[in-house]
């Protein structure tokens, strides 16, 4: 027997029980411990491997600078030289810069892992026939694994039984509503991501119990492969790129110079040494020496800032990528909306308030009362109690239900036979419109036009129908039939109160706002046009498996809508946006999120996300507030403008400087500066220019995104060679 994978499980749904445990080689009676022991030794334990927090690859990532290299090149080639001072000054420099920026980055490593940490969740499984409580890593595939409300699925299931199963399964999906389950065997026509006879790994248990037969494990699982895709380190960032390419371009600027000048002093019979010397001294002058140590100091400052304001930066030269994010692409629920369904309205045939409808609406539920107290139920039921009131809930109270016929997905609907107070016995069924439709004697076309009206205000519709049901005392799916439509129930996940305020903020500040979501367009669209976002275009996830990457990357521009997208979507979606020269950033919480995040420029996350997306993000939200994000892309700015500062104050002083002295050389009979006076000019103007990390930024400066510009470089360096007095003027107080 092999590891069941992804494939395996879809597989899995489309046969009867009994195929699906001759394949696992298991039963409904479920393994014995012997074989569960076996299994966990085959297949290891059911537990992603994270991509571990070590402070030996965080050092890495530090010295993978060529600037670095450079100066390191430079003190090596001193101690050849004798000049050991020089080296050592230039070692001390390059152990500060790393050492800053290691020690912050751990740290914020290591305080996202702290979020992430949590107490492992239980699994209550079948062992040698009895009902045992394990640690949930110890899972198996074919283990008989039960689910309750609260409950993390701990690993791919093949659903055996339920009973009012509904799973949340937003973080894969992008769905805000919980996913009703059934325990029949899918026909294989279902467009969604996840299966409805299927319960996934890392996805929470809403309402109702059931019990399936454990399939995938770990990497296996669905949750399991997203997270191997995460293990490599991301693309290197917009910023990243930039300050790799200023190094190299002034590594190069230094070859050449101090090339062509011990050249040309030993054929003009300078000593050999005294033009090496010169020629290290001129390689020396020309390398701002403290820019690693303003960019850590920088950055540092800037995550000690955003820290204060509930933001975790886990690399410090995210906070620059963030502060030059040109395209923000961010999910719906939770950022955008309340994350939370909310009762709109109740509707009569002709579209009028109908009190009738809540209260039918109430009676036919799964929503468990006890002692007046509401126990659980599903996100659509529970939000229609709790805008009900006293009146419809008491009004409720009067019927009394006799017999219930549960949701189903292929029904899409649920049913209930009740007794009304006045002794009419009532059949009442409450669904998809799509379901209830189907089974009632005539549909006025107002009904259809009322709720198209809803569905186009991006409204979850729930239909309502009922029939007099004389002499009946138990009900099933062939009774629902001969409805007739009593009201339409309307409910939304509203928009967040400031998020209007955010998104102009965001506006403003020049940073374009798109919509990458699983749940459908129509929605979307309601949801911008409450908070005044502009559509241009929507493209849903079929029409973009359709396209080509040229064709998806020339329509990027005109849309601002991906809806029903697949996590390997959202990732497409992202690097294309990059390959077209925009910095792109991504805010995430779902497992379906996490791919994406990893490919971004600036990936985001929040502290409520699930541990995949935390770990393939770069900065943490505590709170998932777009107003906090629009302070982290002014910090972002500022940092990114006063790096700028020290580069062109330094670099182009010291160019001007050197190729003076380089010139001087080919007219002077000995070495206008030694590398020790060099060495000491360049630190004690840099060590004055210690306090632009805290400097101030021109209001401008922080309206639109910045970039590396080394064109404006050149230009600056030229104009210092060809004006002296411009290459000392930085050196003034």
């Amino acid at each position: 027997m092999t590891l069941p994978d992804q494939l395996q499980l879809n597989a899995a749904a489309t046969l009867p029980v009994e195929a699906v445990f001759s394949k696992l080689g298991t039963s409904s009676a479920g393994l014995s411990s012997g074989e569960a022991a076996r299994r966990l030794s085959e297949f290891g334990r059911n537990e992603i491997t994270d991509r571990q927090t070590s402070a030996f690859s965080v050092l890495l990532r530090q010295l993978n600078n060529p600037f670095l290299i450079l100066l390191v090149c430079t003190a090596i080639l001193s101690i050849f030289l004798h000049d050991s001072s020089d080296a050592y000054i230039i070692l001390c420099i390059v152990v500060l810069s790393v050492g800053l920026s290691f020690i912050s980055e751990y740290r914020s490593e290591r305080a996202v892992a702290d979020l992430r940490a949590r107490v492992r969740p239980k699994a209550l499984v079948l062992r040698d026939g009895q009902h045992t409580e394990i640690n949930g890593a110890e899972l198996v595939p074919g283990d008989v694994a039960y689910l309750n409300v609260g409950d993390i699925v701990p690993a791919d299931m093949r659903l055996l039984e339920v009973r009012g199963l509904e799973c949340d399964e937003s973080a894969l999906t992008g769905e805000a509503l919980p996913q009703a389950k059934t325990a029949a065997v899918s026909t294989g026509q279902e467009q969604s991501v996840t299966r409805s006879c299927c319960a996934y790994s890392g996805t929470i248990v809403k309402d109702g119990v059931g019990a399936g037969v454990v399939v995938a494990t770990g990497a296996a699982a669905q949750y399991g492969s997203i997270a191997q895709q995460l293990m490599s380190e991301g693309p290197q960032t917009a910023f990243e790129l930039g300050l790799r390419n200023f190094s190299l371009l002034l590594v190069r600027v230094t070859v050449v110079l101090t090339s062509c000048t011990f050249a040309i002093n030993v054929l003009l019979h300078h000593s050999l040494v005294e033009s090496l010397l010169f020629a290290l001294s001129i390689a020396i002058g020309l390398t701002p020496q403290l820019l690693p140590a303003i960019v850590t100091v920088s950055l540092s400052y800037g995550a000690r800032v955003l820290a204060k304001r509930g933001v975790i930066v886990k690399r410090l030269v995210s906070i620059e990528d963030l502060g030059n994010v040109q395209v923000l692409f961010t999910d719906k629920t939770g950022t955008l909306t309340e994350g939370r369904v909310r009762f709109r309205g109740a509707f009569d045939r002709m579209g009028a308030p109908s009190d009738e409808g809540i209260v039918l609406g109430i009676v036919c539920s799964d929503v468990v009362v006890e002692n007046g107290h509401v126990l659980h139920g599903n996100a659509i039921d529970m939000a229609l109690r709790d805008a009900a009131g006293d009146t419809p809930i008491a009004t409720a109270s009067g019927y009394r239900v006799i017999d219930r016929e549960p949701f189903s997905y292929d029904r899409q609907m649920m049913s209930v036979l009740a007794d009304a107070p006045n002794g009419e016995r009532l059949l009442i069924s409450k669904g998809a419109p799509e379901g209830v439709l189907l089974r009632c004697a005539g549909v006025d076309d107002n009904v259809r036009q009322l709720i198209d009206r809803e569905t186009g205000n991006g409204n979850r519709v729930i239909a309502l129908a009922s029939r007099s049901a004389p002499g009946l005392t138990h009900i099933g799916a062939d009774d629902e039939q001969g409805l007739q439509i009593t009201a339409l129930l309307s409910f939304a996940d509203q928009p967040k109160a400031d998020a209007r305020a955010s998104i102009d903020r965001l506006r403003q500040l020049n940073v374009a706002l798109k919509i990458l979501t699983g749940d459908n367009p129509q929605v979307a669209q309601s949801i911008c046009r409450q908070i005044d976002i502009p559509v241009r275009g929507v493209l849903t996830g079929p029409q973009i498996a359709a396209m080509s990457d040229e064709q998806l990357r020339s329509a990027l521009d005109g849309t601002d809508i991906f809806a029903r997208v697949t996590p390997d979507q959202k990732s497409r979606i992202i690097r294309l946006q990059r390959a077209a020269g925009v910095d792109v950033g991504y805010l995430g919480d779902g497992i379906n999120d996490a791919v994406a995040l990893h490919d971004a420029d600036v990936g985001i996350s929040v502290d409520s996300a699930v541990d995949v997306a935390k770990d393939a993000a770069t900065i943490v939200l505590l709170e998932k507030d777009l107003d906090v994000l629009a302070d982290g892309v002014m910090e972002g700015r500022r940092i990114f403008a006063n790096t700028t500062k020290y580069v062109l104050m330094g670099t182009s002083s010291n160019f001007g400087n050197m190729f003076s002295a380089a010139g001087a050389s080919l007219f002077l009979r000995f070495l206008p500066m030694l590398p020790s006076q060099i060495l000491l000019n360049n630190l004690l103007y840099d060590v004055s220019e210690m306090s632009i990390p805290t400097d101030n930024v021109d209001e401008e400066q922080l309206q639109r995104p910045a970039h590396w510009d080394q064109a404006f470089i050149r230009r600056l360096w030229s104009f210092s060679v060809r004006s002296p007095r411009f290459s000392t003027l930085p050196r003034s107080p």
